[in-house]
């Protein structure tokens, strides 16, 4: 592989940097040459949150050119449709999390909340697979990003990616009741 890219974006609070730090582990486990960059905003006040990972041996900087993602992973519906415009490449991937954090612009009324049928046209339009996850069962709101994950490795979205690297991704940063939790859900059908 020349070169893979992963373009994580979410809003604060959310677990970006945790799923961002798992992903680049289990790329280093599998031997990938990895670079990440973070840019968390203004995070703790519900802002946007991006990593970026590129995976490759031709990789000279982290920085995503626009538009030229591979996988946007969002964790969203706002950012996954932004994410989807300014980062991921025309036939690339969309993997989010369907849930809302409203916007200021929604809250005020200036804006209309986006739906899950303007994420699979705008999808439609530029030839981009879109998987939509949804785990009303999780015990914690914060663990969407582990349901994201789970679906990241069941569907074979990061070539080259096995279990084995994620588990021992998720164990060298979480541990006790936390990490257990995440493993179940992580392993859950």
């Amino acid at each position: 592989m020349q070169s893979y890219n992963i373009y994580l974006c979410g809003v604060g609070g959310q677990g970006i940097g945790l799923l961002s730090e798992i992903l680049l582990r289990a790329a280093d486990y599998s031997g990938y040459a990895a670079k990440a960059v973070d840019t968390h905003g203004l995070a703790q006040r519900g802002g946007t949150v991006i990593s970026q990972i590129r995976l490759g041996k031709v990789v000279f900087t982290p920085m995503i050119p626009a538009r030229s993602a591979d996988l946007v992973v969002a964790l969203e519906r706002h950012e996954a449709l932004r994410g989807l415009q300014v980062a991921l490449r025309d036939q690339g991937t969309l993997i989010y999390y369907n849930t809302v954090f409203q916007p200021l612009g929604v809250r005020l009324g200036n804006d209309i909340e986006v739906s899950a049928a303007d994420i699979e046209a705008a999808g439609r339009q530029r030839g981009i697979t879109v998987y939509q996850v949804a785990r009303p069962d999780i015990p914690d709101p914060r663990m969407q990003n582990i349901a994201v994950l789970a679906e990241i490795h069941r569907r074979g979205l990061v070539p080259g990616l096995q279990a084995a690297h994620f588990l021992q991704a998720m164990e060298d940063l979480l541990a006790g009741t936390v990490l257990e939790a995440n493993l179940r859900l992580f392993h859950a059908p």
